[in-house]
């Protein structure tokens, strides 16, 4: 069965005329409203970013879950992602043991790098050792996962010798994915490790990505790892409303205002229009518009990439808080239902 959930960053509103910055703890109180809902509506997951600038909201996931655990009771609660290269492995299965406790076996932990820097200079870490740091504290957070007491060595941290680290999850296992953009060794070290995989598409034609899907499934099989237990996953950008061409209007603005913000730190051109037309395209990445597109498209993703879970990535830009339940209740009412019963054939 395929999963459906929601993935955000903790975007802020911000006001196009003043640049007034909505209020983090506004955003945040409206952010476990919206995880209610998606718990009340049947959604399989959610997903919440990890970001160190002033336009998100969210520094720490997993106290962000950890509020989330209290006012739900299915919707499993993950992060997207946890930035690994710049954290320390040990306090990170800590916190997400104490969340998976709280939520009764229901936290999944994503670690990625990240597609921004700042948490790099913030916690003290060097941007020559990108690659290094992430293989090194992926290999330990694993380790710490499968082993307690743990005798570890490495590079860019103190050894640890017999060493327990507590509280353990749920079962004595946390379920960890690892999230990939476009780059070739990461995919390929996921599926040697049998690790379940979240793509970010968050650009271009979606169908260009299926060689890496191909190649994450050849490395997962080759290497001997149980097909029963495989997982896979993409993450979209995507919003949702009654009328397609209206709520495509409506969000286009929010959404080039937000891309146009990160495009200035990155060199990007003016984000167009037709950018954001053709992103709605069944060629596109963009998943904006109603219910039936939403349905028809997801469907077409599933199969292309066999599919165990779809994330919605719903606030680009910060739609404001209405909007946001309204998308949030289609999904769940609306979309869910069909893909599932489609799923299913």
């Amino acid at each position: 069965m395929l999963e459906l959930g929601i993935g955000m960053f903790g975007d802020l509103q911000i006001d196009p005329k003043t640049g007034v910055i909505q209020s983090t703890q506004q955003r945040l109180q409206e952010i476990i409203e919206e995880i209610k809902l998606m718990d009340e509506v049947g959604l399989d997951f959610f997903g919440m970013g990890e970001h160190h600038r002033p336009d998100y909201a969210v520094a720490s996931p997993e106290i962000i879950l950890a509020a989330a655990s209290t006012v739900t009771k299915n919707i499993k609660l993950g992060s997207a992602v946890s930035v690994l290269s710049s954290t320390d492995p040990v306090k990170l299965y800590q916190d997400f043991a104490t969340v998976d406790l709280l939520s009764n076996g229901r936290a999944e932990l994503m670690a990625g790098r990240g597609s921004f820097i700042e948490s790099f200079p913030l916690f003290g870490y060097d941007l020559k050792d990108y690659s290094e740091l992430f293989e090194e504290k992926l290999d330990l957070l694993l380790k710490i996962n499968t082993q307690n007491p743990i005798n570890w060595t490495g590079k860019f941290r103190k050894s640890l010798i017999n060493q327990e680290v507590l509280p353990r999850a749920t079962n004595n296992h946390l379920p960890i994915w690892v999230a990939v953009g476009g780059t070739t060794s990461s995919v390929i070290r996921a599926g040697k490790l049998g690790l379940p995989v979240m793509f970010a598409i968050i650009g271009g034609n979606w169908e260009q990505f299926k060689p890496l899907f191909e190649l994450y499934e050849q490395a997962y099989t080759d290497n001997g790892n149980d097909m029963s237990k495989f997982q896979v996953g993409v993450h979209m950008h995507a919003f949702f409303g009654d009328d397609s061409q209206t709520v495509a209007n409506q969000y286009y603005p929010v959404y080039s205002a937000q891309m146009d913000r990160i495009g200035a730190t990155r060199g990007w051109p003016p984000y167009q229009r037709s950018q954001f037309d053709f992103g709605r395209s069944s060629h596109g990445h963009l998943i904006v518009g109603d219910s039936n597109e939403a349905i028809d498209k997801i469907l077409r993703v599933k199969e292309t990439f066999n599919l165990t879970r779809f994330s919605a990535h719903m606030d680009v830009g910060s739609p404001s808080h209405k909007n946001m339940m309204k998308a949030i209740e289609i999904y769940g009412n609306k979309i869910a239902p069909k893909v599932r019963e489609a799923s299913k054939v």
